[in-house]
């Protein structure tokens, strides 16, 4: 008897689930985020005197980067509705020139993120984001300290030592995610066929999903505009489409 379309899309969710689809059946999902102004405020950089106690450190200046470009590159996308784990390598969050570099680190939950010190000073990491609570403690240059994350969620982290330090942890719920670059381009490569909830988080403006079906083979496209925009002085709600 022949098997239907619905019922093959069925079977390879099925295989798809348990992580024994072909990769030939996988496709892309491709997209472009809309940023046309400024979201995020300026770093407020405290008082050179309050570091030149002991050895000076040069403080980077903000992002000379093009406003619109640094707020596009910090746009998350990610899957919904898959939670197949991957076994990556650490990722990296320097402590440098009193900053966090890079300042926003995307990771699969159950990855873990290092925060090497390369100034020559002691720096602390810590944090008191619901998804993972820590405080590494004070340590010198040369010192490293790892975290694992096991919960999918947002975490903001800190220095105690230097308030202007911040930086953010996107625990996403599997390994397809990807930091937009900054012309606003991002690509979620070989996902398997099914229905799912695309995830577009943004510090300041917050979170924006819609719903793609993933076919067989084929590529997808679907876009968002961070933020929304406005309609009779409220923000047009989210839809769902690709």
């Amino acid at each position: 008897m022949p098997i239907s379309f619905r019922m093959k899309i069925r079977l390879l969710r099925v295989l798809a689930a348990l992580g024994s689809l072909p990769v030939l059946h996988a496709a892309d999902i491709r997209g472009v985020v809309t940023v046309e102004r400024k979201l995020t405020p300026r770093n407020v950089t405290p008082a050179a005197g309050l570091y030149q106690r002991g050895t000076p450190v040069n403080l980077r200046p903000d992002s000379d980067q093009n406003p619109l470009d640094y707020e596009r590159s910090h746009v998350v996308v990610y899957l919904e509705g898959l939670q197949r784990t991957a076994s990556l390598p650490p990722a990296v969050m320097e402590q440098q020139n009193r900053r966090f570099s890079p300042d926003l680190v995307t990771i699969p939950a159950g990855s873990s993120v290092s925060f090497p010190n390369f100034d020559p000073i002691f720096h602390n990491v810590f944090s008191l984001s619901k998804p993972k609570s820590f405080d590494l403690g004070n340590y010198p240059k040369g010192q490293t300290r790892m975290v694992t994350f096991d919960r999918p969620g947002v975490v903001s982290v800190y220095c105690h030592l230097h308030p202007n330090m911040t930086g953010t942890v996107v625990v996403t719920p599997n390994a397809w995610a990807a930091r937009v670059d900054p012309a606003g381009l991002f690509v979620l490569a070989d996902v398997p066929p099914g229905r799912y909830s695309v995830v577009a988080w943004h510090k300041t403006a917050g979170t924006f999903r819609k719903t793609v079906e993933v076919m067989p083979g084929l590529n997808s496209e679907i876009n968002f505009f961070v933020p929304l925009p406005e309609i009779s002085g409220s923000q047009a709600p989210s839809h769902a489409g690709h």
